[in-house]
């Protein structure tokens, strides 16, 4: 493996690009592959099996480019294709639920976590099951909250808006009446809201799963003398590619990145992704 190879990141849209994010500041001096299958977003309602396929074919995608690990940066697929995509990969996969799942059993104090995410993602119960697994110090009660408004929120750039206030507050009600003094932000959107959230429910610790995917890939690149050799010098090196090019790709990304990107490119994606 070159160091000098890229990563590779994936998600159904452009909420991954909150974990993307992340590594950047993680890893300034890394070269980035970003792939969002627009075209077929949400992952969320489509079946266990189709999820699967579009993530394989997403990775094959980011492997043809050469990449030396793959980070799978969105919730769903995370929670039913992580060993899918592994199974095909020659290079390390790294999801978004375990990393998060491990740092919340760490964090916290009354053994009480919760879960926010998609309807999609909180049925799953992928969150649930991965800090049940994480949790061998004493169990770990999950309230989970479905918080569907959430998404269109965050990418219209109401942040801060007092219609999303009101609307945090609501979602956290069942957190805050339970007790919780941790929570999972379970879907690449949430981070853009965290400051509301924070508001919402204040006394809890927010565990932003892009952060710790991203720790997760510094040490194992790390771990593999895989990570680039000049660490000294930040870059901002990071190729764009969509199967469909919405219109207003880069100012939603300026929202989630706080930088200005070069405009993506159309990416083919089939069962010989190209």
């Amino acid at each position: 493996m070159n160091p000098s190879q890229p990563i590779g990141v994936f998600d159904s849209g452009v909420g991954g690009l909150s974990v993307l994010k992340h590594l950047v500041r993680v890893m300034p001096s890394e070269r980035y592959v970003y792939l969002g299958d627009t075209a077929r977003v949400p992952y969320g309602n489509k079946s266990t099996e189709t999820v699967r396929m579009y993530s394989r074919q997403c990775a094959e995608f980011l492997l043809h480019h050469d990449v030396k690990l793959i980070i799978i940066a969105c919730n769903s697929a995370s929670s039913v294709a992580l060993d899918t995509v592994r199974a095909c990969s020659p290079v390390p996969v790294i999801g978004v639920i375990e990393p998060s799942a491990h740092a919340a059993c760490q964090a916290t104090r009354n053994n009480i976590v919760g879960v926010i995410g998609t309807r999609a993602t909180v049925g799953s119960e992928a969150y649930a099951k991965a800090i049940a697994a994480e949790a061998d110090h004493a169990p770990v009660r999950v309230v989970s909250q479905s918080c569907p408004l959430f998404v269109p929120l965050a990418e219209e750039g109401w942040t801060a808006h007092p219609a999303s206030r009101a609307i945090a507050v609501e979602y956290m009600k069942p957190l805050r009446d339970a007790g919780a003094d941790t929570v999972v932000l379970g879907c690449t959107h949430y981070p853009l809201l965290q400051d509301i959230i924070h508001d919402a429910i204040p006394n809890a610790t927010l565990i932003d799963p892009g952060y710790y995917a991203a720790m997760e890939a510094r040490t194992v690149l790390a771990s593999m003398d895989a990570l680039h050799p000049d660490q000294s010098v930040p870059k901002t090196d990071i190729e764009f590619y969509v199967t469909d090019i919405p219109a207003t790709f880069s100012q939603v990304a300026k929202v989630f990145l706080g930088f200005d990107v070069a405009a993506p490119k159309q990416a083919v994606i089939d069962d010989h992704s190209r």
